[in-house]
């Protein structure tokens, strides 16, 4: 669906996006992690025909986005990291207006607006007026705005920014709607946890260039050599702590600080190096009851590719 290839940016002296190459199936739910300033927005621009690169190109469906933006927009959706509204629009103006602008005839529009007001949970608001609505109602309305002529690819810029707790579990709901749908979607957000819920796949991307790419597990693994092992003990602590020092896979080990009898160990070994581990740690008589490994989420990975610009 998407091909990005050497895509690159630069704004004088400075290169927003450094021969970026990426690949996305149809029907994908891609999110795209990283800092301020990574490029993520500039990526989107780009897709969404608003920007030229400076080298480069990306293909929408095998259509080249700077040599045929028309074609490309007949088969997007995009919703900008800044958006805005009409004021003095009814939300049901509001839509028709942009699905008359897309030549959606009068009959098919009256359809299909109900719809989508439904999806993004607006019905009640049809006649309300745009500028009234809250800051979570007109994300959702954006996100219809959208979807009005039913495009193949939506690109959503930071789509849960500034929206208070209640409204980004909404936009949630809705974007999952919306993967059931078989639509392909590329996501950005600093909410990350959320997109572990709700993408097949993450991009990890810093100073321009893609750095980790694949499922969570995979990205974890790609940029973390080390990991962390909790290891509980019921006695003889101290036993423990001189038999893990031993190992030269173990790198660091830290007491718990509520549980005496719980180890952290920095371990860079596989899989099959833990489970020798444990095997060898009965074999010396530790009475373990459990050894597992540390769980990593989203927000320690972003933690970990950012400690550079702190």
């Amino acid at each position: 669906m998407i091909e990005i290839v050497n895509l690159t940016k630069h704004y004088g002296s400075f290169t927003a996006l450094d021969h970026l190459n990426l690949s996305i199936e149809k029907g994908t739910v891609f999110g795209f992690v990283g800092p301020n300033g990574a490029g993520k927005s500039t990526t989107f621009s780009i897709l969404a025909t608003l920007l030229a690169p400076s080298e480069g190109t990306a293909y929408i469906n095998g259509i080249d986005v700077t040599k045929d933006p028309k074609q490309v927009r007949k088969l997007i959706g995009y919703v900008p990291d800044f958006f805005g509204v009409y004021d003095k629009f009814k939300v049901h103006e509001y839509l028709d207006f942009y699905g008359a602008s897309y030549g959606i005839p009068n009959e098919e529009r009256k359809a299909v607006i109900p719809q989508l007001l439904e999806l993004v949970n607006l019905t009640d608001k049809t006649d309300s007026y745009v500028d009234l609505l809250s800051r979570g109602m007109k994300q959702r309305l954006c996100l219809a705005r959208a979807l009005i002529h039913d495009p193949e690819l939506l690109i959503l810029d930071e789509p849960a920014s500034g929206l208070d707790p209640r409204a980004r579990v909404e936009m949630r709901g809705i974007l999952r709607e919306l993967k059931n749908m078989d639509k392909t979607i590329i996501i950005s957000s600093h909410i990350l946890p959320e997109l572990s819920e709700i993408c097949d796949e993450l991009g990890v991307i810093e100073n321009g260039q893609l750095i980790a790419h694949g499922n969570v597990r995979q990205i974890e693994n790609q940029l973390q050599a080390q990991k962390v092992l909790q290891v509980k003990v019921t006695e003889n602590i101290e036993h423990a702590v001189s038999f893990f020092e031993d190992d030269p896979n173990v790198l660091e080990i830290t007491r718990d600080e509520q549980d005496d009898m719980l180890l952290q160990l920095s371990y860079q070994g596989t899989e099959e190096d833990q489970v020798a581990l444990l095997k060898k740690a009965v074999e010396h008589g530790l009475a373990i009851l459990t050894l597992s490994q540390k769980q990593t989420n989203l927000e320690d990975i972003f933690m970990e590719i950012t400690k550079g610009d702190e």
